[in-house]
């Protein structure tokens, strides 16, 4: 099995044992309706939906939930925009990618990685527990200080 990746489509193409299979990158795209503008920021509302939200028998169902996020977006064109219009919020899915990286997949591997290493070192298995939740307090530590470089790097768009 091997990967072939087209950086003028933006496509990966996977070809292996049960044929060629393409993934085309696509966007992460969300309705919402514009909450205010203030000069080129735009505040935009978006309705998050759980996975069940598209069901037809989510009206008696108590599982199906949904939430209001805000969305902070730059967009050029802002006066254009008025409170109430509906957009669509767009962004990267490598963006969502790298978000799910950083919020889950970093620190479990550092608490699987600290809670060998303090078992390995010690041979307690309490040691190990609480060493290994402790190391999640200094990562997220720096996330929280790294807010606004991080917010730079995962941009929203408004596709009109």
């Amino acid at each position: 099995m091997f990967l072939i990746r087209s950086e003028k489509q933006k496509n990966l193409t996977f070809v292996g044992l049960l044929g060629r299979v393409v993934l085309m990158a696509q966007d992460i795209r969300h309705e919402g309706i514009v909450d205010s503008v203030d000069g080129q920021t735009v505040i935009v509302r978006i309705t998050q939906s759980s996975a069940c939200g598209g069901c037809q028998a989510r009206n008696i169902c108590n599982a199906a939930e949904s939430k209001d996020k805000l969305v902070e977006v730059e967009y050029s064109g802002a006066e254009s925009l008025s409170p109430g219009q509906t957009v669509t919020v767009a962004a990267g899915e490598r963006m969502g990618m790298t978000a799910v990286m950083l919020a889950f997949g970093l620190p479990v591997l550092l608490l699987i990685i600290a809670l060998v290493a303090a078992m390995a070192l010690t041979g307690s298995e309490k040691i190990g527990a609480v060493a290994s939740l402790a190391v999640l307090v200094p990562y997220y530590l720096v996330l929280f200080l790294c807010r606004e470089r991080i917010k730079k790097d995962f941009g929203f768009r408004i596709i009109v």
